[in-house]
């Protein structure tokens, strides 16, 4: 299992690191609580519900990236499968849900850091920029230094995970799942629509499928890998989550704070803090990673402004997008941390379009691939059509999104 791949290319090592950076991230320090709030503990049955669409999915995008590598990512399968305007159309929501869905998982990792260290609402706030900061200095820095961070985080970010987890469960008590349902149905459908921001990143990856040494073989290495850690992780903590607090689960905005206190006692604060700090720049770090890529392969085909594509060939940055991509991203962190957006809106708007963009993806895939992986997409197709209609209103996000660039690009096309 190599780390890296001639010239600094990707190899299973780094791909299954970023790839966990990408799916384990900042989310599982806040989602038990919005999924607890929803459903109960029923929601054990949304993560698992969750997991178990995430296989066909994962395998999918893995089949398409090995055949079809490309920086456009899932774009580039629209493109291939439905056509220029649908490849835009998905380009965007990937390229602009990521100004929206990064500063979250910043702000996720400062609202433990902070109370770890003591610090006040400023310190929260220089905490979400000071992530966001060294997330796209590494990637300015190169895609093999962000790949190799990811590496070592990684696999300190999983020890973490299954000590808290191993820690708290003796502490587990029966009554806790008790009542199992208290908001019927509804309620399970709402805690899928929160939970999908925690089981995106498998078309994240998509965007670095051209950056693996060998991408047949090293993408579905990592995935595999991935797929087997991120379930016994999640599901880990859901069942320990709401097995220990209890009512708690639903109330508390840092269960995994009183978890590790559980567990761990007086070292929680600190460890905690590690959590956050590697949960949400491992994240931040491969969201910046392929979206820097899409924006430059979106340029090159013209969905975004030309000069973006400069520099877009596999093994270097493309810096004008990332630069475009860090202007965005500290504009509307900087409104989201003034105006005291909360984390629930701006995830599942993140979620709407990173749904969409997954529902397109797979959708493709039963067009470009054949036998097996044709019947394991339309199963990934149908199960993330349901999950895209648990996003509800949160849908007219990506809905104007896609108006919105259509709209500018028949307006550029007229002008010309």
């Amino acid at each position: 299992m190599g780390a890296g791949g001639p010239g600094g290319r990707l190899g299973t090592g780094q791909g299954t690191a970023l790839l966990l950076g990408a799916v384990l991230g900042p989310g599982v320090l806040a989602l038990p609580h919005l999924a607890a709030a929803a459903a109960g503990p029923a929601s054990i049955l949304a993560w698992a519900a969750l997991l178990a669409l995430s296989v066909p999915v994962a395998l999918t995008f893995a089949a398409l990236g090995g055949r079809f590598p490309d920086g456009g990512g899932v774009a580039t399968f629209a493109a291939r499968a439905f056509g220029a305007r649908t490849a835009a159309v998905t380009g965007w929501w990937f390229y602009f849900a990521i100004p929206v869905g990064v500063p979250a998982g910043a702000m996720i990792g400062a609202g433990y850091v902070a109370p770890a260290l003591g610090l006040g609402t400023a310190g929260a706030a220089a905490v979400t920029f000071g992530l966001l900061a060294a997330a796209f200095a590494a990637n300015h820095a190169g895609l093999r230094l962000a790949g190799g961070v990811q590496l070592l985080l990684a696999a300190l970010l999983t020890v973490l995970l299954v000590a808290a987890v191993v820690t708290a469960l003796p502490a587990v008590r029966p009554g806790s799942f008790t009542p199992f349902a208290p908001h019927g149905p509804g309620g399970v459908a709402r805690a899928a629509g929160v939970l999908f921001f925690a089981f995106v990143g498998w078309e994240a990856a998509s965007h670095l499928s051209a950056e693996f040494a060998d991408p047949r073989r090293h993408l579905v290495r990592a995935t595999a890998l991935t797929l087997a850690v991120v379930g016994v992780l999640y599901l880990g903590l859901a069942v320990t989550v709401i097995g220990v607090l209890g009512d708690g689960a639903a109330t508390s905005p840092v269960p995994l704070a009183l978890l590790l206190r559980e567990g761990a006692g007086s070292l929680a604060g600190p460890v905690t803090a590690v959590a956050a700090v590697l949960l949400s720049f491992g994240a931040i770090n491969t969201y910046i990673a392929g979206g820097a890529r899409l924006g430059a392969a979106l340029a090159r085909d013209g969905a975004l402004p030309a000069p973006l594509a400069k520099g877009a060939v596999p093994g270097r940055v493309p810096h004008r997008s990332l630069v475009l991509l860090a202007a965005l991203t500290g504009a509307l962190t900087a409104v989201a941390v003034g105006s005291g957006i909360g984390l629930d809106p701006l995830m599942r708007a993140t979620s709407a379009c990173l749904a969409a963009v997954t529902a397109v993806g797979v959708a493709a895939a039963t067009r470009l691939l054949a036998g097996a992986g044709r019947r394991v997409a339309a199963v990934a197709t149908a199960f993330t059509l349901v999950l895209l209609a648990s996003c509800g209103p949160y849908l007219l996000v990506p809905a104007a999104i896609a108006a919105a660039g259509l709209a500018i690009r028949r307006g550029g096309r007229g002008a010309r």
